[in-house]
């Protein structure tokens, strides 16, 4: 293991168990809703699920308004350090600002990752 010039996960224990919990937060929250409306639109013809689509779009909103609160005065998901928790925001964000674009929305959470 070779943490680099700077560790995923904290030395402290609150802080490192804080991390993992916004590092699971990105992954069920956004990145499971946000790969839901993506499958969806790769279903044949006929085999669509607009409610679940509803629930996961409804779901994502939920995720990003509190991002945006909690992003308001950080550069990183944890604050200013890159952290194990940014591994599984930024895909996630970035795919979820395709899918349903937010930066009109919220300003905060687009702000961590724009629109490509």
């Amino acid at each position: 293991h070779h943490p680099g010039r700077s560790p995923l996960v904290p030395a402290d224990p609150d802080l490192a168990r804080r991390t993992r919990l916004q590092d699971r937060f990105y992954d069920l929250y956004v990145n499971v809703p946000m790969q839901k409306v993506v499958t969806d639109r790769l279903r044949p013809p006929g085999k669509n699920d607009p409610y679940g689509v509803d629930q996961a779009k409804a779901l994502l909103q939920t995720a990003l308004g509190m991002i945006d609160q909690d992003m308001a005065a950080k550069t990183w998901a944890m604050g200013d350090d890159f952290t194990m928790a940014d591994c599984a925001a930024a895909p996630a964000m970035f795919y979820a600002n395709i899918v349903a674009p937010f930066g009109d929305t919220h300003r905060n959470a687009a702000a961590y990752c724009p629109a490509p």
